[in-house]
């Protein structure tokens, strides 16, 4: 039984109608659900006249009068009952369709500053007032076709560039944990021929990356150019959408390939887009829907692969085969090979302790006092450890087991933190003058370990006295060999410190200034 209106909530409904409000504003509004609504919004629409069987249609009035046939009879007509017009009022419009519609440009604008459906919708609610649901703009902006934007064609010239990326491969058996995992499948595709290298690895980290690039080098037999790559963390330190910082370990290895790496922008992948359709061709075409027992079968089914299918297709784009291609024009184009391999390191920024060293793996490598307290860049291998001020390189040491120390240039044996500290002194010394530098050789050799303090405290009367009288008591108790604190203070306090020059106002050279004339000053 359906549910009827009270009279003041039905003249508010049939009020609302009037004003072009749609269902759900309505209900919204009144708390009367929407098929209500309706039936009283088809209460206001004009009903249609009812007719029965074997009746004719009545003419239209403007129509001429047709000859009634013998068996039917004119309707009835009353004063009135032509058709009226629905009622209007002034500056009504017909209603939208959309409750969204109205704001058709700021939604466009809002669509093309790349703002999503939520937050256009609540600017529309901030700026405009707008009392519709986020459904409702949700709805009308399917409505709305997207613009079509024109888009670049990348070109390249044989042995121009390559691009290279990973994408996960098929379900494979890690032999060392009994697990099923999917490795990462690095691809490297040339961007004039389309031929490429796809090899299966567990990880992406540096080394693993650059082996990637040299084995791929030896399959192509060439270098590009340039290798445009996204902004992994292997060759990537800091992405920026203007100027990025490449690893400097990708660096130096694509100096030693003689290529250039080209990072692209972030959240850009058509800058790379050879290489993403490239990867989804192997994922759908070799790797979907398989399995492998192990890391190797997986290798050895992509060179399979790539041997029998993906180089003997005709590409899409080139309209020629892949090899036949990449073997007429593109690898006479390529870059020799390099010599060797390259010499992988790690590279990292170290503070230089206190005692003159700075740590690489657990282990301690001296570099010059000179740069205690100061940022260095340190790369090490598997042999050696190098630091580097800038460019220059400033220590080379061999790598040394883990707690121990290195030796200084020169030394035998590791220094210890207190050596290191004593000749951080004896620097501190040398800096002040030669003379005291030599007295602090003489108490070592002397006292020992005991004149530590000794020399500290006579660097603190540097902080007291003037530099020329501490040297000149330095050398007076040098030659003395005297090495105690208090004799050599008080030699330094009754010093005669160096007379200040004074000007002297008279002088047999000195003439009066009586004596000088017009004449002298203007010669």
């Amino acid at each position: 039984m359906p549910n009827y209106l009270k009279m003041p909530k039905k003249s508010q409904v049939l009020a609302l109608l009037e004003l072009g409000w749609s269902y759900r504003r309505i209900e919204a509004e009144t708390g009367v659900r929407r098929e209500t609504v309706s039936r009283y919004d088809a209460a206001r629409q004009s009903n249609a006249a009812k007719t029965f069987p074997g009746s004719a249609l009545s003419p239209p009035p403007e129509s001429p009068d047709l000859p009634l046939g013998e068996d039917s009879k004119a309707a009835k007509t009353f004063a009135g009952s032509e058709a009226k017009a629905a009622k209007t009022f002034a500056g009504s419009t017909p209603r939208p369709r959309f409750a969204a519609a109205i704001y058709r440009t700021a939604i466009t604008e809002k669509l093309d500053a790349g703002l999503s459906l939520q937050r256009i919708w609540q600017d529309l609610v901030e700026e405009y007032g707008y009392g519709a649901s986020y459904e409702s703009v949700k709805r009308f902006v399917r409505t709305i076709a997207p613009k079509r934007r024109a888009v670049g064609v990348f070109h390249c010239a044989p042995g121009a560039e390559a691009q290279v990326d990973f994408f996960r491969g098929a379900p494979t058996l890690d032999t060392a944990t009994g697990e099923w995992r999917r490795p990462w499948v690095f691809r490297m595709t040339l961007g004039h021929s389309r031929h490429g290298y796809e090899e299966a690895v567990w990880d992406q980290k540096l080394e693993t990356f650059l082996r990637l690039h040299e084995r791929a080098f030896r399959d192509l037999g060439g270098v590009p150019q340039v290798v445009r790559h996204d902004n992994l963390k292997a060759a990537v330190v800091r992405a920026c959408f203007y100027d990025p910082d490449s690893h400097d370990v990708y660096v130096a290895f694509a100096a030693h390939w003689g290529f250039t790496p080209l990072p692209t922008q972030p959240r850009t992948p058509q800058e790379n887009g050879k290489q993403e359709r490239s990867g989804g061709y192997v994922k759908d075409n070799a790797l979907k829907g398989r399995r492998f027992d192990n890391l190797d079968a997986q290798n050895a089914f992509l060179r399979h692969w790539n041997r029998t299918i993906a180089r003997l297709r005709i590409h899409g784009t080139t309209r020629r085969q892949v090899w036949t291609h990449f073997v007429e024009v593109e690898q006479p184009a390529l870059q020799p090979l390099a010599a060797e391999a390259f010499p992988c390191f790690t590279s990292s920024e170290r503070t230089v302790h206190a005692d003159g060293h700075v740590e690489v793996g657990g282990a301690f490598y001296p570099v010059p006092l000179a740069l205690l307290g100061q940022e260095v860049r340190v790369r090490w291998d598997a042999h050696l450890v190098r630091v580097f001020t800038g460019d220059t390189l400033v220590a080379v040491h061999a790598r040394v087991r883990e707690g121990l120390y290195a030796p200084r240039a020169g030394e035998a044996e590791a220094s210890t933190r207190q050596q290191a500290f004593v000749d951080r002194l004896v620097f501190q010394c040398e800096r002040v003058g030669p003379a005291l530098k030599q007295w602090a050789d003489a108490a070592l050799a002397a006292r020992g370990v005991r004149a530590i303090r000794l020399i500290q405290g006579v660097l603190s009367l540097t902080r007291k006295h003037p530099r020329e009288r501490i040297l000149a008591a330095i050398t007076e108790a040098h030659a003395r060999q005297h090495f105690r604190y208090q004799t050599i203070r008080q030699l330094v306090e009754r010093t005669p410190a160096r007379p200040r020059p004074t000007l002297r106002t008279a002088d047999p050279a000195i003439r009066p200034m009586t004596q000088y004339t017009l004449e002298d000053f203007l010669s």
